[in-house]
């Protein structure tokens, strides 16, 4: 895999534009199912409405994660480069891609490569934060060996 960074931004950007998407439709379908138990009282609403706004509650802390994430990718300069590990360097090791951006998991980039998308937050970022090419970190006993930093 060749680091495309940009490849890389808006391959994430799609998936956690998707994750929004996805909870503003539950919250969504929530609040319709809430408006259609307010016109039918024939069974136990209240215990059937608590539910209903717990469930909200919880799609309304995930599509603020969500957008927290966004934002968090927003900051990513596409274009810049550096030698070292920080927040928007693309990592390669031995086995494995990490793009330094938010908590979006891992992408699969088109030609079928995968990259760990991780925040500055990550444990494992920690290990590797301000090392280049050639360096080594270890995390849960594994050593790992920076192939390059893009």
């Amino acid at each position: 895999m060749v680091a495309n960074k940009e490849e890389l931004f808006f391959k994430s950007l799609d998936t956690v534009n998707r994750q929004i998407e996805k909870y503003q439709n539950e919250m969504d379908q929530i609040k319709q199912s809430m408006e259609n138990n307010d016109a039918h009282t024939d069974y136990d609403e209240d215990n059937s409405k608590g539910e209903l706004l717990n469930d909200f509650e919880k799609y309304a802390q995930y599509l603020d994660n969500a957008q927290t994430m966004k934002e968090k990718l927003s900051r990513v300069d596409r274009k810049h480069y550096s030698e070292t590990i920080d927040f928007g360097s693309i990592v390669e090791t031995k086995d494995n891609y990490y793009f330094i951006a938010a908590a979006v998991g891992k992408v699969t980039l088109e030609e079928g490569s995968s990259v760990y998308v991780i925040s500055t937050d990550a444990p494992i970022y920690q290990e590797m934060k301000g090392k280049r090419k050639g360096d080594s970190f270890k995390f849960n006993e594994t050593e790992y060996h920076i192939k390059d930093v893009h």
